[in-house]
């Protein structure tokens, strides 16, 4: 074996080997994090690996090689229980410019020898498999002294390395792309709290379907009607329906199913979702029994909001062999926003913990799997099995009963929550709807949307008392509204604040551009802030949901609030990479260019730290220019 390369790692022995077979793992498991041409990796099903193994033996054995084989006949003899053979698929993603044809292989993780060898195999049959000596490398980690390890690439044949630029990439890309990742590994491992994605499908039929359903709506990106990224919202429904198609492939597989399922969606959106599904009504929904879905095989709730712990429900009164898949995103209770009950784990992990839980005493099977979206709330969570017999369900009902009303308990003795909103809707927007579950005409919408005669024989039927539906309007509370000279008299007393602390203590900045002292003012706590404004004020910017924190953050121009503390900002300080980033994110369009006046050059008693042709706003009326109106996106469209 020829050493491609090595680099050095420390770490106790609490640490590795431990960390070091770990970081193996994710390459193994998810190489896709490494080489982004794949779609990922898949055990061999078909594989028997003591066949494979013995096979491999007899190839190498046959082809009469020398004593460059001897490390790899060692590595594959039988290591007893401290050897794992693991047979494997690597899944090219499917691209045009290069070759998408999926590649088996052989890992064999030596774990006494703290060796992992990868045999490509050039040919699979059901008897025999011939190996692709000219591709074989392993992975080392060899102890030096006290704390100090090396990992090691090496490669059989590294002259006659054969690569295809897809799953097998040059050499160099093993030494400069993967040794320095599974060192960062080795001595940083992290367990993860979460299912390595698309665990309960199969990877090579979800990248070809993909593919295939992405080429179809690609057009869609070019027409998107909304103001929101079309890149990131059509890709990302393509992939969440990509995913329950194969889904329910597999359940009618597994049931013997002639038909295709039927399904809800219960989630917020723009309905292109429904949309693509429904190729291959807007209606207020209360947790009572008036929404049912006794004839639908599959609830959905992707990034459902207040809904999201009532799918379970739902599901399981609706009928016993409902299912239902929900991809959590804000967090919600029953009642009203959800309150966190253990510290030791993140938010998100608890949400789903809590969500696991409903499902689980609604009475399915939860299962758990990660989707392969743009998003940071990508994991979804499954019931398509139930725990018990149908002859149980008026019991199992009783069970969801209580459990709803401790969990409104729970929360009333918190706060109370006479007026909470928790409803949501199934959103078909008018650019995609086509659902045989909604409303047929505005009029009908809007009276499924915001009940007023029924609402007494819907409360009667109701699931939790005190519901109100959310107001068909709902006001913006972001400090945005407030106006202008409010938010400006503000400002400039927090300003005024800060720097008459800096006076006080002396403290002055010296600026770069024009060699002058500048007041750059002081570092306060924000309570520090709050307590110097009035009661009123205080008062009114809380009724505005992020109080003061909020305004002075929309304010990113004057001030920086970090770690609960507020400075007024000084650009000067930005290093040149840094401004060019930031520059590059909020720099306006060059028709907004000296649009305004510079708040800086108003009212700091220093003036701007900028020169004027640095600045993005006006110094003085005499540079300011009239806004032109852009058009939105929707308008152009």
């Amino acid at each position: 074996m020829v050493i491609l390369g090595q680099c050095t790692v420390r770490g106790s022995l609490s640490v590795l080997p431990a960390g070091f077979w770990a970081a193996v793992d994710v390459w193994v498991q998810k190489p896709q994090v490494v080489n982004r041409r794949l779609c990922g990796s898949q055990s061999h099903q078909d594989a028997d690996s003591d066949r494979w193994l013995a096979s491999v033996k007899n190839d190498f054995c046959e082809s009469g090689g020398g004593e460059e084989d001897v490390d790899i006949l060692r590595s594959i003899a039988d290591q007893g229980d401290l050897a794992e053979v693991l047979p494997r698929i690597l899944i090219p993603k499917a691209n045009p410019h290069y070759s998408s044809v999926p590649s088996s292989e052989l890992v064999i993780k030596d774990i006494s020898n703290g060796v992992a060898t990868f045999i490509p195999l050039k040919k699979v049959e059901e008897e025999h498999v011939q190996v692709n000596r000219s591709n074989v490398y392993q992975i080392r980690l060899s102890h030096a002294k006290d704390d100090e390890w090396f990992i090691s690439v090496l490669a059989l044949c590294s002259d006659g390395w054969k690569s295809d630029g897809v799953v097998y990439p040059k050499p160099e890309w093993l030494v400069n792309e993967l040794l320095p990742k599974l060192a960062k590994w080795s001595a940083e491992p992290k367990t993860s709290d979460f299912k390595s994605t698309l665990s309960l499908i199969s990877v090579i039929r979800y990248s070809k379907l993909y593919q295939e359903l992405k080429e179809k709506y690609k057009e869609m990106v070019k027409v998107w009607p909304e103001v929101t990224d079309p890149e990131k919202f059509v890709y990302e429904d393509v992939a969440i329906a990509t995913y329950l198609l194969i889904l329910w492939e597999d359940e009618r597989t597994e049931k013997k199913l002639t038909r295709k399922q039927s399904f809800v969606d219960l989630g917020c959106g723009n309905g292109l979702l429904v949309h693509i599904l429904s190729n291959e009504g807007e209606c207020a929904i209360t947790p009572n029994d008036d929404f049912l879905f006794p004839d639908v095989d599959w609830l959905i709730g992707n990034h459902s909001d207040e809904l999201t712990p009532w799918l379970p429900v739902i599901a399981a009164r609706s009928s016993y062999s409902c299912c239902y898949l929900v991809l959590p995103c804000c967090f919600f209770n029953f009642h009203g926003k959800y309150n966190r009950r253990e510290c030791k784990k993140t938010q998100y992990r608890e949400y789903l913990d809590f969500i696991t839980e409903v499902g689980i005493t609604c009475g399915f099977d939860v299962e758990e799997d990660c989707l392969r979206i743009p998003s940071t709330k990508r994991v979804c969570l499954i019931g398509k099995s139930r725990t018990y017999q149908p002859r149980d369900e008026a019991l199992i009902d009783e069970q969801r009963k209580e459990y709803i009303k401790n969990q409104q308990s729970d929360v009333t003795r918190k706060k109370d929550y006479s007026s909470c909103s928790i409803t949501d809707c199934m959103q078909i927007s008018n650019h995609f709807s086509q659902s045989d579950a909604g409303c047929n005409d505005e009029k009908e919408h809007q009276h499924c949307l915001y009940p007023e005669d029924n609402s007494k024989a819907s409360e009667s039927r109701a699931w939790i008392s005190g519901f109100l539906p959310r107001e068909k309007n709902e006001q913006t509370r972001n400090c945005a509204t407030l106006p202008r000279d409010f938010i400006d008299q503000v400002v400039l007393q927090v300003a005024n604040l800060l720097l008459d602390t800096a006076k006080e203590a002396q403290v002055e900045c010296v600026s770069e551009e024009n060699a002058k002292s500048w007041n750059c003012g002081s570092s306060l706590p924000l309570k520090d802030v709050a307590e110097y404004l009035d009661r009123e004020t205080l008062q009114r910017l809380k009724n505005e949901c992020g109080g003061l924190q909020t305004l002075l953050r929309n304010n990113h121009q004057v001030f920086e609030v970090h770690d609960a503390r507020v400075h007024i900002r000084d650009w000067r300080k930005e290093k040149a990479a840094k401004r060019a980033k930031l520059e590059f994110r909020r720099k306006p369009p060059s028709d907004l260019l000296k649009t305004r006046l510079c708040w800086f050059f108003m009212n700091h008693p220093d003036g701007c730290p900028l020169l004027s042709e640095l600045c993005l706003f006006a110094h003085g009326a005499d540079e300011l220019r009239q806004p032109q109106v852009a058009k939105t996106k929707r308008q152009r469209h």
